[in-house]
């Protein structure tokens, strides 16, 4: 499963993003995780282009993402839009969620069960 899906993390700060990059990068090495933090000119914010951009480099068809705010999901629901990858997004807790996600894809979890782990960490509305 490590190398069926690519992660991919959005936040409105960069260093959020590539920190929990990093995070992950110690429990899921086989994962492909890549960022979209803040805007192109490093403020903070998200960016339609940047998402798209960093959803072209991904090797994998399949991706889970995260996001951090209202607008980022916004964004990323526009780049999935134009991409062709099958791309699952979840609305859990950023950090919590990404973290679990990539461990267990990192152990070779079935994305069913995946999910279901995830299940607990959505954001109710």
């Amino acid at each position: 499963m490590a190398k069926e899906y690519g992660l991919l993390i959005i936040s409105h700060v960069n260093e959020i993003a590539t920190g929990l990059a990093k995070l992950i990068d110690q429990v899921a090495a086989d994962v492909t995780v890549k960022t979209a933090g803040g805007t192109e000119d490093g403020e903070i914010g998200t960016s339609f282009d940047k998402i798209n951009a960093v959803l072209d480099e991904f090797k994998e068809d399949k991706i889970l993402a995260f996001y951090d705010l209202g607008s980022a999901k916004m964004n990323l629901e526009m780049a999935m839009e134009f991409s062709d990858k099958e791309i699952k997004l979840y609305e859990t807790a950023l950090i919590e969620g990404a973290y679990v996600a990539a461990s267990l894809l990192q152990a070779d979890v079935d994305l069913e069960t995946i999910e279901a782990q995830l299940d607990p960490l959505v954001i109710k509305e």
